[in-house]
């Protein structure tokens, strides 16, 4: 691609953000109306999962999942819908109070590797969501958002399988030699 075609795909697009205002059609709608509904369980569910967590690192990462990812997340799908005039879902999952420490019995709780591979499997899920709904994307601001939550999301995950590396959090599994 020279320069001069990658100056007129980016006036394009910018000409296409700006002007071609159409409202989400039924499957960017439906991917948006799909991951709001996650998003406000996964929040649930990560904020349990921090007042389960021990280990700091994995505190920080679990905030920044529910804050940078999850949540900005919604509030961008959310607003994309009612610019289209499209009711935005409401559920009832409620978001628990984070706490730095709470004293809850080993035999009763997660211990740290298994609330990182049960995150890693929840941004997996949100990774795959936001890539299928960038592939049924039309409109251009519709699939740059969800490009950038992509980017952002594999961004996270990438620290989270560092930081399981590092602990030896990550299941030891043996090479087929067969």
């Amino acid at each position: 691609m020279t320069l001069m075609d990658k100056v007129n795909s980016v006036t394009r697009a910018t000409t296409q953000v700006m002007f071609d205002k159409e409202p989400a059609n039924y499957l960017e709608a439906g991917s948006m109306y799909g991951i709001i509904a996650q998003g406000r369980y996964n929040l649930a569910v990560l904020s349990v999962l921090y007042n389960h967590a021990q280990d700091r690192e994995l505190k920080e990462l679990i905030k920044e999942a529910m804050s940078d990812l999850t949540k900005l997340t919604i509030e961008r799908c959310e607003a994309l819908m009612q610019a289209g005039g499209a009711a935005v879902p409401t559920f009832d999952w409620a978001e628990r109070r984070l706490h730095d420490h709470m004293d809850i019995p080993a035999d009763a709780r997660l211990t740290d590797a298994e609330i990182a591979a049960t995150i890693g499997t929840l941004a997996k899920g949100a990774q795959m969501a936001c890539l299928l709904a960038l592939h049924q994307s039309y409109q251009l601001e519709i699939g740059i958002m969800f490009r950038e939550r992509l980017d952002a999301g594999l961004d996270w995950n990438y620290r989270l399988l560092q930081l399981m590396l590092k602990r030896g959090w990550l299941p030891h599994l043996a090479k087929i030699t067969h």
